[in-house]
């Protein structure tokens, strides 16, 4: 069990990124979490990770996160973490020489599945080839807990879309994912838990199943969260321009 417990965190002479954020995230779960930009979305993460300094408690299983437990978790990040003068097969060789755990086997898949090439070096892929990688070792760690940060930036539907499909029958029990993402729609049917921030705190956590049995999208329900106003494009329109966005 991930466990935040009144985690905050304030960047200096900046606004309170997070405020006492409570939040319990059990084995299994595809959670996604949704917010603004600026919401604290990355923030939280990578406070999990211990990337940023916080106040409050972060604990897995009870025990703080630390160099004894770290590798329990992996991070998939748009802002990117692999050697770029490293091949791919030499990002392979190195990971798997430190984590016990590396799966070799779905490494091998992920790696047809996105046709990637085993012998460049990264810095010569495009874009979204890197982030493709970038997930692709965030899922191979051995992780149980895989946080992943805008991880298809880049990628084109068709790409997203099979991913999708191919991660819910690759995980397994025990694995955990926590996706932060803009792509609401897409990812319907995918997460088995919405997590919604705005200013830094929760103000949505909602099953799946819950969604289902109200009759809402995540979309929707985000919208309802946000007090999302259906007219303020008219509105801004008509003071700019004197004129709706949609005249009949």
């Amino acid at each position: 069990m991930l466990q935040l417990t009144d985690v905050s965190k304030k960047y200096p002479l900046s606004t309170q990124a997070l405020y006492q954020v409570n939040l319990s995230i059990g084995p299994g779960e595809v959670v996604g979490l949704f917010g603004a930009n600026g919401a604290g979305k990355t923030t939280l993460l990578k406070c999990i990770l211990g990337l940023l300094p916080c106040e409050g408690a972060i604990t897995l299983d009870g025990a703080p996160i630390n160099h004894t437990n770290i590798a329990r978790l992996s991070f998939a990040t748009c802002e990117h973490s692999f050697f770029p003068n490293l091949t791919s097969q030499a990002h392979r060789d190195f990971y798997r020489s430190h984590f016990p755990a590396w799966r070799d086997k779905r490494f091998h898949a992920l790696m047809d599945f996105f046709h990637l090439p085993d012998h460049r070096p990264l810095r010569s892929f495009s874009t979204g080839q890197q982030n493709q990688f970038e997930v692709i070792l965030a899922l191979c760690q051995g992780a149980e807990y895989i946080l992943m940060d805008e991880p298809f930036a880049g990628n084109d539907i068709f790409n997203r879309e099979d991913f999708y499909k191919v991660l819910l029958g690759i995980l397994e029990p025990t694995e955990t994912v926590i996706l932060s993402t803009h792509l609401l729609t897409e990812i319907n049917s995918f997460i088995s838990r919405a997590v919604l921030l705005w200013d830094g705190q929760i103000v949505g956590d909602v099953s799946a199943l819950e969604l289902d049995e109200q009759g809402l999208t995540v979309w929707e329900y985000v919208k309802e969260k946000y007090h999302y106003a259906p007219d303020r494009v008219s509105s801004t329109l008509w003071e700019l321009t004197g004129e709706e966005d949609n005249p009949s």
